[in-house]
């Protein structure tokens, strides 16, 4: 019996809520905790403008385990160094194949070592730029330029990079942008509210494109 079947017998017995998300633990010595109150808010705005009913406290879950298939939406984010072991790799892409999606979000140095971690993930797959008009940017919320700034950090231009299978996009890389610091308690970063409301409806458009495709 492969790993899918298996899934969906555990699943037959144990169905998963619908709608929820997971903070994605990664070995190599990362911070994977970090910024821990952006995606809480992440979640109360989405409950609250787009009538989801996720829990307020994300699960944690490790890259290597089966309770990935539990959740349509995993967060990544930190500042470095990022390792999925072969195993890992592998449940991370029939995960993705299966229906699941992976948000990677930059807190600053994390691409060069997800790139490379990615590339085991989908050695047969290309790191794409997403265009403005793509629909993650055209969900309730509209950005036409395309990802939007919330930290400076190498003063380069905010970019989504990510995979695609059979026409869907199921992983999102946001680089250059920060879009945790922007969810995170007012006090963490002292943002402007109109900052912080950029970050957090450009969150709820990554949460309503996973949920509806």
């Amino acid at each position: 019996m492969n790993k899918l079947a298996i899934l969906l017998l555990l699943l037959s017995f144990s169905p998963a809520p619908a709608q929820e998300i997971a903070v994605l633990k990664y070995g190599g010595g990362g911070d994977w905790y970090a910024n821990p109150t952006a995606l809480p808010n992440l979640i109360r705005f989405s409950n609250r403008q787009l009538n989801t009913r996720i829990s307020e406290k994300p699960a944690t879950v490790e890259a290597g385990s089966m309770d990935i298939f539990q959740y349509p939406l995993l967060h990544m984010t930190g500042h470095g160094h990022v390792f999925f072991s072969d195993k890992e790799a592998e449940n991370l892409r029939t995960y993705l194949l299966s229906g699941g999606f992976l948000h990677a979000d930059d807190n600053y140095g994390l691409r060069p070592y997800l790139e490379k971690e990615m590339q085991k993930v989908f050695p047969d797959k290309t790191w794409t730029e997403i265009p403005p008009d793509h629909p993650v940017f055209n969900q309730k919320f509209h950005f036409p330029d395309g990802l939007p700034k919330i930290h400076e950090h190498d003063n380069k231009r905010p970019q989504a990079f990510g995979y695609f299978h059979e026409g869907r996009l199921v992983f999102l890389f946001t680089f250059e942008s920060d879009l945790g610091d922007g969810w995170e308690d007012p006090q963490v970063h002292n943002d402007p509210e109109e900052v912080r409301q950029k970050a957090l409806r450009m969150g709820a458009n990554i949460v309503q494109y996973v949920f509806q495709n």
